[in-house]
């Protein structure tokens, strides 16, 4: 979709906006959601940062999905200065900026595979540097991440949310002196846990009825601030012993440098277990070691696959449902 497609569904007689969700757990659906919500989400988003009119605004997402509609929606609620560039993983390359004639915002949303290929470039990530609030979204942030952006010197924050959330609820700092594991909602969002620690959200602006998650979430002590463990249906049981895909893969993200992902499969002896996947060739004996020396004995996988790529949805988050298919084609096929 381009900006002019967008602008002209938004000022037609519809109050409703056609979206889909990322697909990250399975085929991405369509969902029709009200034009006044996304402005209510709109200037939650830019009280919360405290964005004012004439601030500048880089779009640089699809515009298929929310995450690149509410950026075009949040520019138009407060009356910033949006800009356009074609979606890559280069967003604030010298040629992907020449059409816009600008190099600097006030304010910029990336995913963080953007974000990551944008620090491998040194002007690039002076760019990046001088965005006063850098949104980062669509995925999880590594430690590594994280790490590189800890001296930042303008806010660079982490979003939680999710299509049916109309983008992101709860923001946490990740770099300066407010940096932070926890996450914080905006205003107008009340939230809680269900009896399996998931996550439900009351956010009446944004979305009608309580959304109750599958995220694994615990609650700070104070009752309002969470973090994120993990998905329900990314919970591994095996041999009674509960193991969250994530938590294996943040232990390993900080001592594997490929590519790889979390998965599991059938097993008569333990129920399920854990299988890792991982983009190279002849590695199985190396990656094997790094597992056993950096994860709990129980959460070591079992199978290691190798594979040429993993699969990710089109926004970019590893697609779990395909990686399962991938896991069990390929164990089944072994005789596994």
């Amino acid at each position: 979709m381009t900006i002019e497609e967008f602008l002209a569904e938004w000022r037609n007689d519809s109050d409703r906006v056609l979206v889909h969700t990322s697909g990250s757990t399975g085929k991405p659906k369509p969902m029709w959601v009200e034009k006044q919500r996304m402005k209510n989400s709109a200037s939650m988003t830019c009280d919360f940062l405290g964005l004012n009119e004439g601030d500048t605004a880089l779009l640089c997402m699809p515009l298929d999905f929310i995450a690149g509609k509410m950026m075009v929606v949040r520019s138009l609620v407060r009356k910033m200065q949006l800009f356009c560039v074609t979606p890559s993983s280069h967003p604030l390359s010298a040629s992907s900026l020449q059409s816009v004639g600008r190099q600097s915002f006030d304010f910029v949303a990336m995913t963080p595979m953007q974000v990551f290929s944008t620090l491998q470039v040194d002007e690039e990530r002076d760019r990046l540097r001088n965005v006063r609030h850098l949104l980062i979204g669509g995925g999880a942030i590594s430690k590594q991440l994280e790490d590189e952006l800890r001296d930042f010197p303008h806010a660079v924050w982490s979003s939680y949310g999710m299509t049916e959330t109309l983008s992101h609820i709860a923001l946490r700092q990740i770099n300066g002196e407010s940096a932070s594991l926890w996450y914080t909602p905006m205003n107008g969002v009340t939230i809680g846990q269900t009896s399996e620690q998931c996550l439900w959200i009351d956010a009446p602006q944004v979305a009608e009825g309580r959304i109750v998650t599958n995220d694994i979430v615990v609650m700070h002590d104070d009752g309002i601030r969470f973090r994120v463990i993990g998905r329900k249906d990314n919970t591994i049981c095996s041999g009674g012993i509960k193991i969250q895909a994530e938590e294996v893969e943040r232990l390993l993200a900080q001592h594997l440098t490929m590519p790889f992902t979390i998965s599991k499969a059938r097993d008569e002896k333990f129920g399920e277990v854990v299988v890792l996947l991982v983009v190279g060739k002849n590695i199985t004996d190396s990656v094997s070691q790094v597992c056993k020396h950096s994860l709990p004995r129980y959460w070591q996988p079992k199978h290691i696959i190798e594979v040429d790529h993993l699969p990710q949805t089109a926004t970019g988050k590893p697609n779990r449902a395909e990686a399962k298919k991938i896991v069990e084609k390929l164990l089944d096929s072994n005789g596994n």
